[in-house]
């Protein structure tokens, strides 16, 4: 037994914790928002009232546009309209169609104006988990991937439509055969074009996405380019009606938005030359 005074008050040292200071930010100031740790059910109820936010926008927009739904779909269809000849019409094959079709044209139409507000949802629900270069990066992102969603279903309305239906009514002359066409299946053909050429339209976005987060570099971009041509007309000739007109009209954009990407890719790269201080820590892999 130790009589030494204080020796029985003596507690053992405690030990250090290692920390990985590699997993830390290195700025202080990019980090996520702080804050009471959310548990996996908070985060449920948070996501549900974010799509019923959003559902809610949609819909509003809906009910204000149903009245025109009749004008709404006239409009979407005036493309075919004008190239049919003057026999030429659009029937109906099912007994609803004639009222489904339009309401479907119209939700489709409130989707696309009630698209920003429901990106605002879905970044109120990601964005407390963001660091701030990644919250920087978000809105112009988005704000350009909108815009050229609706660039992409504009040049479809006017001009993918138009010269692809003047060149089928062209070629169904001679048959002397009476051009009809059913509402829903011109619903499907016009959704399925406006789909193609709006995702189309994003290449710009993706090219810059991939050189920004060294995924893929702008060089090994430049040197695929044959590779893209080929695969452009490829996608075009499976997402797109069986005729050349079709495919031509979307592989050649395709090409020709890749090459846009690439240009704005190496304007981006000469603009952020310099490393951040998330990355010149990194190690450079190169190809």
């Amino acid at each position: 037994m130790n009589d030494r005074p204080g020796a029985a008050d003596a507690a053992p040292r405690p030990l250090p914790i290692p920390v990985d200071m590699s997993a830390a930010p290195h700025d202080p100031h990019d980090s996520p928002e702080d804050g009471a740790p959310e548990t996996f059910i908070s985060h449920l109820v948070e996501l549900r009232e974010r799509i019923v936010k959003a559902g809610a926008g949609v819909l509003l927009i809906f009910l204000g546009l149903v009245y025109w739904a009749p004008d709404i779909f006239n409009l979407f269809s005036r493309p075919l309209m004008q190239a049919l000849p003057k026999n030429g019409h659009m029937i109906v094959t099912d007994v609803t169609g004639s009222f489904f079709v339009p309401m479907k044209v119209t939700l489709l139409v409130a989707f696309l104006v009630a698209l920003p507000w429901v990106l605002y949802q879905i970044w109120r629900f990601v964005a407390p988990g963001l660091y701030a270069h990644e919250k920087r990066m978000v809105l112009p992102l988005v704000v350009s991937s909108y815009v050229l969603f609706l660039c992409g279903v504009a040049f479809a309305y006017f001009l993918v439509f138009p010269t692809v239906f003047k060149f089928m009514a062209h070629y169904n002359a001679p048959l002397g055969a009476e051009m009809s066409t059913d509402v829903d299946k011109y619903l499907s053909f016009a959704m399925t074009t406006f789909l193609a050429f709006g995702i189309t339209f994003e290449v710009p976005v993706v090219v810059i996405v991939l050189v920004r987060f060294g995924i893929v570099s702008l060089e090994k971009l430049r040197q695929i380019r044959p590779y893209v041509v080929v695969g452009a007309f490829v996608i075009a000739a499976v997402v797109t009606p069986p005729d050349v007109m079709s495919q031509l009209l979307l592989a050649v954009p395709l090409w020709l938005l890749y090459e846009l990407g690439l240009i704005l890719a190496a304007i981006f790269i000469r603009k952020t030359a310099v490393p951040d201080t998330e990355t010149e820590h990194l190690p450079v892999v190169k190809d």
